[in-house]
């Protein structure tokens, strides 16, 4: 592929219908092919995926690309549903998406919310998912981890969800939500020479009507300034007990990460099947899927693979 045009995922656009969203989502590849769906995070968009999707469908996988909730041409349904971007609610989304869809078992990728939702999928129900290759591994936490004080090296690093927490902060990053999203786009990946046209692709999805509500409940909810769905205390209550991942994982991440993330070791114990860590050079920042897509579909390829032969042998 050339890597100075790359494909754009919103020419392959499609809608499903949840019970909650009208959701916005790309798909290539065979319709029978293994399915394989790639989740986005914030502040990026589907293009994350621009080279990786079509990389995958060349491969005979069925590759779906689906907008976040408050992102791109995803739309709630009712106007009247609550804005909410806690992680159990996110991953309802993709079980959702994937009921719509008729699809009852795929291989889930993420990077940022999209590792999250992914690890959360993986941990609430292993069922439906082949092997997950997450960002930054295992994502999953909860309010009262969001409690806990950091080293101030560590709280700095998190500035954006104390702005967030204000309301100058929700009203600051509606009002310039892309120049935001450079700035975190140039302080996650410093070494990642991405352009003005690469940024204004993806930053378009920024423009979404419930983007901000989303983003600010989404920072919100995690330093328990927000409160979530009651509907979904169960499902975050699991959660909080930080579940282990049985499917096969392989987690990856990028030697020039300047987002927060944890350290490989502290979350190795959480992926209990078949699993390994990737750690790629080169200067590969926060949004790895686009900074590194051949590394990224590989981890993809092989985790199906030993999905299939997890299932194989039982």
């Amino acid at each position: 592929m050339d890597r100075c045009r790359p494909m754009l995922l919103s020419d392959h656009l499609r809608r499903a219908e949840t019970p909650t969203l009208s959701i916005g989502y790309a798909e290539l590849g065979p319709a029978d092919g293994p399915a394989v769906l790639l989740l986005h995070g914030w502040p990026y968009d589907i293009h994350t995926y621009a080279e990786v999707a079509p990389l995958l469908a060349a491969g005979g996988h069925r590759v779906i690309v689906p907008y976040q909730r408050g992102f791109g041409s995803t739309r709630f349904r009712d106007s009247t549903t609550l804005r909410n971007g806690q992680q159990a609610v996110l991953a309802l989304d993709v079980a959702a998406l994937m009921d719509a869809l008729g699809i009852e078992t795929a291989t889930l990728g993420g990077a940022d919310w999209g590792a999250r939702a992914a690890c959360c999928v993986a941990a609430l129900w292993p069922e439906r998912c082949t092997a997950v290759v997450p960002v930054s591994g295992y994502l999953i936490s909860s309010q009262a981890a969001g409690a806990v004080p950091l080293s101030p090296g560590a709280e700095q690093t998190w500035w954006y969800q104390y702005y967030f927490a204000t309301e100058r902060g929700r009203r600051g990053y509606a009002q310039h939500r892309r120049a935001f999203a450079q700035l975190i786009w140039q302080t996650a990946s410093p070494r990642w020479p991405f352009d003005e046209a690469v940024f204004a692709r993806s930053a378009s999805a920024l423009d979404n009507q419930d983007h901000a509500a989303i983003v600010v409940h989404n920072y919100r909810w995690r330093l328990g300034l927000a409160e979530g769905d009651p509907r979904l205390d169960d499902l975050e209550a699991r959660l909080a007990a930080t579940p282990p991942i049985t499917v096969p994982a392989i987690s990856l991440e990028g030697d020039a990460n300047g987002a927060p993330h944890p350290d490989p070791t502290a979350y190795a114990g959480r992926f209990v099947g078949p699993y390994e860590h990737r750690t790629l050079s080169g200067g590969i920042g926060h949004n790895l899927p686009q900074e590194a897509p051949e590394a990224f579909a590989a981890a993809i390829v092989t985790a199906t693979q030993w999905g299939k032969t997890k299932k194989a042998l039982k």
